[in-house]
């Protein structure tokens, strides 16, 4: 099998089917195959229960949409070879179906679909490696500790050393505000993410990227 240039192996690391309050949106959680990096992609209610189905080898008593889909091509002779989440325009996440033929072109589709086809065929599913860099995330900060434990782990330090509360460290005296601003959105992120509240991440996700971006213009 031909794999894709300049995408990434995901496989799927969790699924919410509980509505975030924010808005009311599932959430599927791809992670990498070969990392730790991990994508939140909003999806439907219809599309959350089909995937949940098929993630738990549950068959409902009648074909679903997925599955009749799924009879369909195998009924022309043909497969998934694999699906790829393509492109992220203006928050919104595309996706491509390739199947087995050279003879029949990769197709869009939305990648909450394009997910419960490829589980259907077990295929693999694929991430632009530009989407992964731009808004996937690792949850635990190598090397940077949030800064609500940060400030605890201080301030017992502190403590034990006789320095004053308030005596704070240097490097905290130098922080900006928008350094400041930046490690809270990612302890908020963390919290999100804690919760299962998915969609608060990806907001959040988007809001740290576009800081990050900035500080480095």
């Amino acid at each position: 099998m031909d794999y894709p240039e300049d995408y990434t192996q995901v496989d799927i690391f969790g699924l919410s089917l509980t509505p975030s309050i924010s808005g009311g949106g599932y959430a599927i959680i791809l992670k990498e195959v070969a990392g730790s990096k991990r994508l939140p992609i909003i999806i439907g209610q219809y599309e959350a229960q089909s995937i949940a189905l098929e993630l738990e080898g549950i068959k409902p008593p009648r074909p679903l949409t997925h599955d009749l889909l799924k009879e369909v091509i195998e009924s022309l002779g043909s497969s998934i070879e694999y699906i790829i989440i393509s492109e992220l325009k203006e928050s919104t996440f595309y996706a491509r179906i390739k199947f087995n033929s050279s003879d029949i072109e990769d197709i869009d589709a939305r990648p909450s679909d394009a997910i419960a086809i490829a589980l259907k065929f077990s295929a693999p599913i694929y991430v632009n490696n530009d989407i992964m860099d731009e808004v996937g995330f690792i949850p635990e900060f190598d090397e940077q500790t949030l800064p609500k434990q940060e400030d605890a782990e201080e301030l017992e330090r502190e403590a034990d050393a006789g320095i004053p509360p308030d005596a704070l460290t240097a490097e905290k005296k130098n922080l900006s505000q928008k350094e400041k601003k930046l490690l809270q959105l990612k302890a908020d992120l963390e919290e999100a993410l804690t919760k299962e509240d998915y969609e608060l991440a990806a907001e959040l996700r988007d809001e740290i990227r576009k800081m990050e971006i900035s500080n480095l213009n």
